[in-house]
């Protein structure tokens, strides 16, 4: 294969996989909707967020881990 069609069978791999996350982060969202959650992952953020400040849990330490 040339690179430049190498290239062109990464793209179309790439773009399926955003379209598959796409369909995901919608699907979680109208679940969370669903759920009580009024701006669905928006909100479920914030209050994984204001959870975590109260708590003596630290979140970046927490990232740094998961990166």
């Amino acid at each position: 294969m040339n690179n430049t069609t190498e290239l062109n069978s990464k793209i179309a791999g790439l773009e399926s996989q955003v379209d598959l996350l796409e369909s995901e982060l919608s699907y979680i969202n109208l679940l969370l909707l669903k759920c009580g959650f009024p701006e669905g992952i928006k909100t479920l953020k914030m209050t994984v967020e204001e959870l975590l400040s109260e708590s003596s849990i630290d979140l970046n330490d927490d990232e740094s881990q998961a990166l």
